[in-house]
């Protein structure tokens, strides 16, 4: 079990006040709050070694090199690449699904092909497919859903043929906490020849991540969404695959050699790392995975799950006009919800003058919205830093709440 109190003393903004109150930051879907040792290696970078990497021949560049190529080896072994040439950096999950889209999909995605998401995504695994699918004459489809937010398989099943290309779905939804069969899903789409991303952008840090196992042709994620800093995250390919797709962008570093006459391209990972990277970001993640990795992945979801069933449990007990959006079977610790005759602008606007935070609004999923006929929800997310006692906060203000409307 995990000492959640000690735990909390790593993340120096949790002992923080906002309008008078203590902090209670439920809006870790959107991104979580970082622990002490992810902020002093910024500055440790900053400070004690900042320099370009792969390119000095002096210590200082030697140094921002190795511990650069180190965060790469611990996403390696974090989500059991077979290479560490198969870890592409990038700007977070959104660069990584872009990208995929501008090369791979370029490539080979032609007039009258088919491109399948989930109506549960995220808009960053929506508009790239639709750019891409606009460009080339190809179809965007979306996999339906059950009332309760989990993928009609069945359906999914009758929409794959040879014409898709790829299927593009996210391991948890941010706005439901649905977590998809994505083994079943990869399964099934390699049968018809299509290759599967995974966008792990809420997943990566609650669930176990075997990309061999999966089967997965892609993965993305984002480094903020797992205790790290923003602007990061990275992109796991089949090496083939990669080895097959054009570069995204020119310029140092994705290159061999370069003249008039032509240029070549380096290898994997550079190929698809233009230009000077996010080099303290980078070095930065590794301690946010060893912060993972020292509590242990599994007893941190667990903790947080803990916290979803005792969140749910109050709010449907205690508060009846709220109803819950999302009550799949499996999923991650997103709870969102509308109480009736309340806005959730309103809730939140509210909640936030008593120090809680939570995200409100259409979460960047508008079409899921549209399934439901909902113009947003009140997401409370949870992390493992959060605690029982600022769920009954949150349930007492919510209550609070519903009784200055009533």
């Amino acid at each position: 079990m995990i000492d959640v109190e000690q735990l909390r003393s790593e993340f120096p903004i949790l002992s923080t006040e906002v309008n008078g109150h203590p902090l209670v930051y439920f809006d870790n879907a959107a991104t979580n709050q970082k622990p002490k040792v992810v902020t002093d290696a910024l500055t440790e970078y900053y400070d004690g070694y900042n320099s370009n990497v792969h390119r000095g021949a002096h210590a200082l560049a030697d140094k921002a090199t190795q511990e650069f190529e180190r965060t790469r080896e611990l996403i390696k072994d974090f989500i059991n690449s077979p290479k560490t040439e198969q870890v592409i950096f990038t700007k977070g999950t959104t660069e990584g699904i872009n990208l995929v889209a501008n090369t791979f999909g370029r490539a080979n995605i032609t007039k009258g092909d088919e491109i399948i998401v989930s109506t549960m995504e995220h808009h960053s695994n929506i508009v790239p497919w639709q750019m891409i699918a606009q460009e080339k004459g190809a179809v965007v489809r979306p996999i339906p859903i059950t009332d309760e937010g989990e993928i009609i398989f069945e359906e999914f099943e009758k929409m794959l043929s040879d014409k898709v290309k790829i299927v593009s779905v996210v391991h948890a939804s941010n706005a439901l906490g649905t977590i998809n069969p994505i083994e079943k899903i990869i399964e099934k789409a390699h049968e018809v020849g299509a290759k599967v991303l995974v966008d792990g952008a809420q997943s990566a840090a609650h669930l176990p991540i075997d990309v061999q196992q999966l089967n997965c042709d892609f993965f993305v994620t984002s480094a903020h969404k797992m205790f790290g800093p923003t602007g990061m995250g990275f992109l796991y390919g089949k090496e083939d695959i990669l080895n097959d797709m054009p570069p995204f962008l020119g310029g140092g570093e994705m290159i061999k050699e370069v003249s008039f006459d032509g240029t070549t391209f380096n290898t994997l990972p550079y190929k698809f790392e233009a230009g000077t990277p996010n080099i303290a970001d980078t070095v930065a993640f590794a301690k946010a995975l060893e912060f993972i990795n020292k509590y242990g992945k599994e007893d941190i979801a667990a903790h947080e799950i803990a916290l979803l069933e005792y969140a749910t449990e109050k709010l449907t007990s205690e508060i009846p006009s709220a109803k819950i959006i999302g009550q799949a079977k499996n999923k991650v610790s997103v709870l969102s919800f509308v109480i009736e005759n309340i806005h959730n602008y309103d809730i939140g606007m509210m909640l936030d003058a008593r120090g809680i935070a939570v995200r409100t609004g259409h979460h960047c999923t508008q079409p899921l919205m549209a399934r439901y006929n909902l113009e947003g929800t009140v997401r409370a997310s949870f992390s493992v830093y959060n605690t029982f006692e600022e769920v009954d906060k949150f349930i007492e203000a919510l209550k609070r709440i519903v009784k200055m409307f009533g």
